[in-house]
């Protein structure tokens, strides 16, 4: 007969095992009369220990015996304390194989999920239909491209723009550096003539004097 069934009153061969459910509650209602039994024993040594002390001087038989108490309820406690570790040693080892068991189960549950999805499915029909959409993706990306390739016409005058876009720029900073230099250098002037021109009228005078004394040489050479 297994541990098991030493434990819990399992019977023979005929007699139907605990489950792993059954057997956890078992042992933690064991655990749980075992902590009660180890508190009433602390408490049992901490009286004895008041009563040797307080007989020590006064009643030596007293003191003694209740010592010999207090060494037997420790003994109880150390047996107590050894019991809850093999219970709970035997508790987590039932709580881990019974996660193991439903871990395996549900594993167990998807898998026979998956091999009836994958009935149904041909991989040579899978590599086919992989390959179709390569292929429509390849085509797809090449008409965008063919799409959005500006044509030649459209070329030829993005460029012509972008050249009268740069004259323009060009000259307003052309401008601006001729604006610049107005405005930082003082050109000198020339001075205005402190005598005033002749006028129209003496200039015409001094003409005729001339004339005069040309004709006056002239008519002294004749007469000579």
């Amino acid at each position: 007969m297994s541990v098991f069934g030493k434990l819990f009153g399992g019977g023979g061969k005929a007699g139907k095992g605990p489950t792993a459910q059954e057997a956890i509650q078992k042992l933690r209602e064991t655990e749980e009369m075992l902590t009660k039994k180890q508190e009433f024993l602390e408490k049992k040594i901490d009286h004895e220990l008041t009563t040797a002390k307080k007989n020590g001087t006064k009643n030596k038989r007293a003191a003694l015996q209740a010592l010999k108490r207090k060494k037997q309820y420790e003994k109880q406690l150390a047996q107590i304390d050894g019991t809850l570790s093999t219970i709970e040693f035997q508790r987590e080892a039932l709580e881990n194989a019974n996660t193991n068991t439903e871990v395996l189960k549900n594993m167990g549950f998807a898998a026979k999920a998956m091999k009836s999805a994958h009935e149904n499915m041909d991989i040579d029909k899978v590599d086919d239909l992989m390959q179709d959409i390569t292929e429509q993706q390849e085509l797809a990306q090449e008409i965008s491209d063919a799409i959005s390739k500006p044509v030649g016409f459209g070329e030829e005058f993005d460029e012509r723009m972008d050249v009268l876009i740069l004259d323009e720029l060009e000259q307003e900073e052309l401008d601006k550096h001729l604006l610049e230099i107005g405005g930082s250098e003082n050109v000198p002037l020339p001075n205005v003539p402190s005598t005033s021109l002749p006028s129209r009228h003496v200039k015409k005078k001094e003409d005729e004097d001339e004339d005069d004394m040309n004709d006056l040489q002239r008519w002294a050479m004749e007469a000579l």
